[in-house]
């Protein structure tokens, strides 16, 4: 049986479903690719850091922050140690870089992908910013070092987005892709349909654990934008910036707007949207009035889903769940057995 290596950077809400699923499906994943997973480190500057080449117990890692414990003061290993030291000098053949997004800089996403890429490991990641502001530049990296960079969660957290385009839509020209690709502001709207006002969907959201305390990177379209940014560089090909994207969030719209379509058989949904239009290019995340004949119409609550607009098939649908603690975990599982597959 052959022995992949592996670390985990960010131990987050994320990085703990990864690791909930590799606990859960360890005897599936061996039976079925003839491969045990090893998890050699993981580095989070507030749940701890630990590493241990022989492996370390990830069933304990879990239980210790479970209880508010650091890993490092449960689990062996070598303790003095960062996430940089785990994606360069760790014996790791995989990164999982579950750190949060930055649309700013990138950072520390960007640092500890490029960094890993570099000394030769396989990436698998969730983390939008590096891959919308540098997939040029990383990919490029990946390619020369002749590693794995996957990041099918990036965009609609496990459900099937980057890979379906790129593999199942191969072939077909995509001439605009359009989505409700942000789960915390379509619930929102939800919300406001049944007669709240948008700071008590807002605050329901909140409760629920969809939005942040501070929902400035949901509401106002930023994590939207970053994922228009992926969509455009890796499923169509096209080196966007954040700069020429238009972006409006839904902290413009009213009770009374939200009431007004309804009147009209209309929704008002958060559209992320992508266009080629006579050799330009018209990219988007504001808030669109659609009707029932748009597939998007009919998504509720923190459910996403993408139109792929196409010369053979004509429009394609793609729905699910965009975010959540073992959705998201699910579209690392799928990047690490993509690799387990090819290398």
């Amino acid at each position: 049986m052959k022995r992949v290596k592996l670390a985990i950077i960010g131990f987050g809400t994320v990085g703990q479903g990864f690791a909930e699923i590799l606990i859960n499906k360890k005897d599936q994943i061996e039976r079925k690719h003839n491969t045990e997973i090893i998890v050699v480190g993981i580095a989070d500057p507030v749940k701890g850091s630990v590493y241990n080449k022989k492996g370390i117990d990830l069933r304990k890692a879990l239980e210790a922050v479970t209880k508010g414990k650091k890993i490092d003061n449960v689990i062996e290993g070598e303790k003095e140690i960062d996430s940089i030291f785990l994606v360069s000098k760790s014996n790791a053949d995989i990164i999982a870089e579950a750190t949060p997004t930055n649309i700013e800089n990138g950072e520390p996403g960007y640092t500890h992908i490029k960094t890993a890429l570099f000394s030769g490991k396989h990436v698998i990641t969730t983390n939008k910013g590096p891959i919308a502001l540098f997939y040029p530049e990383l990919r490029k990296i990946a390619c020369n070092k002749k590693a794995y960079l996957k990041f099918e969660g990036t965009v609609l957290a496990g459900t099937p987005s980057i890979d379906f385009a790129l593999n199942e839509l191969a072939g077909c020209n995509i001439n605009e892709i359009r989505g409700i690709v942000n789960g915390t502001t379509n619930y929102i709207l939800t919300k406001m349909e049944e007669g709240k006002s948008y700071e008590e969907a807002l605050k329901d959201a909140q409760a629920k654990g969809y939005a942040e305390a501070k929902p400035d990177a949901d509401v106002e379209g930023f994590d939207a934008l970053a994922k228009v940014l992926i969509m455009a560089n890796v499923i169509m090909g096209i080196e966007l910036k954040k700069e020429e994207v238009t972006r409006v969030g839904i902290t413009g719209l009213t009770l009374e707007d939200i009431e007004s379509a309804q009147k009209e058989g209309l929704r008002w949904k958060l559209i992320a949207r992508i266009r080629k239009d006579n050799g330009k290019i018209i990219a988007s995340v504001k808030p669109e009035k659609i009707g029932k004949e748009d597939p998007l119409y009919y998504l509720e609550g923190a459910t996403n889903g993408i139109v792929f607009s196409t010369d053979h098939l004509g429009e394609v649908f793609v729905k699910g769940p965009g975010a959540g603690r073992i959705e998201t975990g699910q579209a690392l599982l799928h990047d690490l057995l993509f690799i387990l597959r090819e290398s």
